[in-house]
């Protein structure tokens, strides 16, 4: 055993018995490098990562491999989901270095921690021969190793730096047009999504299409975004036995998946699912916000309320094993309902994976076209698939588990709790909103103290201390996500503790004189720089929630604080925006709000509940809804009466008091 077998995360202990003499990011091992003036590897991957454990296995688990680590560098091991910010600076400079990146992540470092080297997977062989070569440089050349390390740690510093703008522009439509315009090229109109190979989800790109397309009345847009919604449900990413979407696929089809399940993911598809169906109903959208929550719940719920992180690629180190079939497979758990099964979900003898000569569930077509070639009514055809897909999942329920890594991050949490409360808007279920209510508690009461926030929970992993540390994406999630968990319950104890934690935000991240939130609080471990997280990827960035946070809390609170940072960070953004829309998504969205203006839905009086959720079955994206049968907030003043009323406010100025729903409406659309 190594000296990652005292951590807590389930990706360093993976690697606790590695013959490599492993140490976990800490005060140990650093100082082990500058009193032997030895290089350093940092080694960075998460424990669903497939390729990770590719490299675990065939260089870190192997003596020799391991003797040349040992010899020559101190080995440190870092869990990306833990040590965000360290990974951030380590990524950047396998970007400047390749043009790329990814996971497992490995640089190769001064004793000082400035990186000299870095990339990504290599083969056992690479591996041992870029080690030797980087001992016999620093060795022989340490002069012009430390010359690039300089230059290279000046260009990790100044990566997605952005400059302070004072001047205010005028926001229009035209330069929301420009974005979108710039963006098309990179639209797959065939099989949805961007590019061809791999395609992520990019759940926050699609939230904002969608919103575009509805504000600014694109009917291509929205054609777009309803073909990625489709391709994606129905392709091999999405889990039709369980549940759930994969991280990414690695064709343009959304065939074949990597079989990882992130929290992150799923919290963020569910959000995007239940606003698309508000936005044009479709019986898919609630069905895969119904199935997606249930494969939360079953299994990323810990009894206490809080997710865990994710599910791995590998089972019995075969990636994907435990969701693939071979059709004897089916045939053998659904006998007679199998050819229709196998005819659905495109199931073959050769395999229609073909890599693996098996098959990955996945749908093309449509359901009323299908039925009608083979000849049955469409509602036969679904009833006997869904009574299929039961019986094939009991039958999966019984192999050998993907591996589940049981980190508690609040950042994740609160990705998941904001999606709980949009499907709970948009469906109306009540429990939705208890496992809202539940993960909630779970924050406040384990994550959180006195408006700092633990990014894990029940951490030892850090070492010497540090569990108690959290980073932006923290905050900025989780602020967000009680902001959501007001507006569905009208319960002021969330929008408290969102404007606590945002104050700590300030006072800890914001770096006045750039107008930007770092990534890391200033008394946090100083590493060789300090990050701004400013591009909007998979995740949206730190700084992006945290500008839309402020916005949404400065209109509830009327704090003219919060207003102007919000407005300071979109004007440091928003030359950016328009070379490559992908990227600044949720800035975009800022930035629609800021065109189309923000309505304040104030609902006030004894039947509050009742008028909230008729309100929420009309597509209105730029507002936010606050009210309920008491409140203190601003807008809230002397609003109360005896009878229910809506008040419909923008720019400071609310209209008269709508009886019922339908007069409010028409005040917005007015």
């Amino acid at each position: 055993m190594n000296r990652l077998a005292n951590s807590t995360s389930p990706y360093l202990l993976q690697h606790a018995n590695n013959p490599v003499n492993w140490y976990p990011w800490g005060t140990e091992a650093l100082q082990k490098a500058r009193d032997e003036n030895k290089l350093i590897i940092v080694s960075i991957g998460y424990s669903a990562c497939h390729w990770c454990h590719v490299m675990e296995h065939e260089s870190f688990e192997d003596e020799q491999v391991a003797a040349v680590m040992n010899e020559y560098f101190v080995c440190i091991k870092v869990d990306r989901e833990e040590r965000p910010d360290v990974d951030q600076i380590y990524m950047s400079a396998v970007q400047l270095i390749s043009g790329r990146g990814g996971w497992p992540l490995n640089c190769i470092c001064l004793p000082d921690q400035r990186p000299i080297y870095a990339g990504t997977y290599f083969r056992k062989n690479d591996w041992t021969s870029l080690l030797f070569n980087l001992a016999d440089y620093y060795k022989q050349k340490p002069e012009d190793a430390l010359e690039y390390a300089t230059r290279l740690t000046e260009g990790i510093q100044k990566y997605e730096s952005i400059g302070f703008v004072a001047t205010q522009p005028d926001y229009t439509k035209a330069d929301l047009e420009l974005i979108v315009n710039n963006w098309k090229k990179y639209f797959d109109g065939v099989e949805g999504g961007m590019g061809t190979a791999p395609k992520f989800p990019m759940p926050n790109n699609w939230q904002f299409l969608i919103r575009y397309a509805h504000l600014m009345q694109d009917d291509e847009i929205a054609g777009l975004a309803k073909l990625t919604l489709q391709k994606m449900a129905d392709g091999g990413i999405y889990d039709h036995l369980g549940g759930g979407f994969a991280r990414y696929s690695v064709d343009g089809l959304w065939h074949v998946p990597h079989f990882e399940k992130m929290l992150y993911d799923n919290g963020q598809l569910i959000s995007l699912y239940a606003e698309a169906y508000t936005w044009q109903p479709d019986e898919l959208y609630r069905q895969v916000v119904a199935d997606t929550i249930d494969f939360a719940v079953r299994e990323l719920l810990s009894p206490e309320g809080g997710f865990y992180s994710a599910l791995d690629a590998d089972s019995e180190g075969v990636e994907g094993k435990f969701y693939i079939f071979d059709k004897e497979e089916v045939k053998a758990v659904l006998d007679n309902e199998a050819e229709l099964f196998c005819i659905y979900y495109h199931i073959t003898d050769e395999g229609n994976w073909e890599e693996e000569q098996t098959n990955i569930l996945f749908k093309r077509g449509n359901d009323t076209d299908l039925a009608e070639a083979i000849g049955i009514p469409v509602d036969e055809m679904l009833e006997s698939i869904a009574a299929s897909r039961k019986k094939l999942f009991e039958a999966r329920s019984k192999r050998i588990r993907p591996g589940l890594d049981n980190k508690i991050l609040a950042s994740w949490n609160g990705l998941m709790l904001k999606g709980l409360c949009e499907a709970y808007r948009a469906f109306n279920k009540t429990e939705y909103l208890s496992i809202a209510l539940k993960n909630a508690d779970f924050l406040i009461n384990n994550l959180i103290k006195d408006g700092r926030i633990t990014r894990v929970h029940n951490s030892l992993s850090f070492g010497e201390g540090r569990g108690e540390v959290a980073f932006l994406d923290d905050y900025a999630n989780v602020i967000e996500a009680l902001i959501a968990l007001y507006e569905v319950t009208f319960d002021e104890q969330w929008l408290t503790q969102a404007v606590q934690l945002t104050d700590s935000a300030i006072a800890h991240y914001y770096n006045e004189a750039s107008g930007i939130f770092f990534f890391t609080a200033d008394d946090d471990e100083q590493l060789i720089a300090r990050k701004s997280e400013i591009m909007d990827g998979v995740i949206p960035a730190s700084n992006s929630v945290m500008a839309r946070n402020l916005q949404k809390l400065g209109l509830l609170f009327d704090n003219a604080q919060y207003l102007d940072i919000s407005a300071q960070q979109l004007r440091n953004i928003m030359q950016h925006l328009a070379k490559y829309g992908s990227a600044y998504s949720n800035w975009s969205i800022l930035l629609l709000e800021e065109v189309f203006g923000t309505f304040e839905v104030a609902i006030v009086g004894d039947d509050a509940e009742a008028y909230r959720t008729e309100m929420e079955k009309n597509y209105i994206p730029n507002k936010i809804i606050l009210g309920g049968k008491k409140g203190s907030l601003p807008l809230l003043r002397d609003k109360f009466s005896d009878s229910t009323q809506v008040f419909i406010c923008k720019d400071r100025t609310c209209g008269l008091p709508a009886a019922n729903i339908e007069e409010a409406l028409k005040q917005i659309k007015a």
